[in-house]
């Protein structure tokens, strides 16, 4: 099998991951939860969308290894997992002729894209 064909399943996990990382609701998600854990309806506040809708974003993040979620007692809290662009970034860093992505400046970066991202 050519080096470029499906190995393992990584390639299927890369698919998901970058697919989260796709919509802007869902980055903007993950910058949030750079700050802190938060509870579901915290996450879903500064949407102009339904909290089934951003039920739906969280699970997408979820099943994509970004967030986790866990509940205590009737509130439902969401967590960054740290490691979860880890896998994207070494397949990154593959082709050779990137840097080696910096998670920290990276996370910078997409709090400043937020940040002076012009409101809907």
């Amino acid at each position: 099998m050519a080096a470029w064909a499906h190995s393992h399943g990584m390639d299927d996990h890369l698919d998901i991951v970058f697919a989260a990382l796709a919509d802007p609701t869902r980055r903007a998600i993950l910058a949030m939860l750079l700050e802190d854990d938060m509870a579901v309806t915290d996450v879903a506040e500064p949407f102009e969308m339904s909290l089934a809708a951003i039920s739906k974003h969280l699970g997408i993040l979820t099943r994509a290894g970004l967030i986790s979620q866990e509940r205590h007692g009737r509130v439902k809290w969401c967590r960054l997992e740290p490691d979860a662009l880890r896998d994207a970034s070494v397949w990154m860093q593959s082709f050779g002729q990137f840097e080696a992505v910096n998670l920290d400046a990276f996370e910078k970066f997409l709090e400043r894209e937020l940040r002076d991202a012009p409101a809907d």
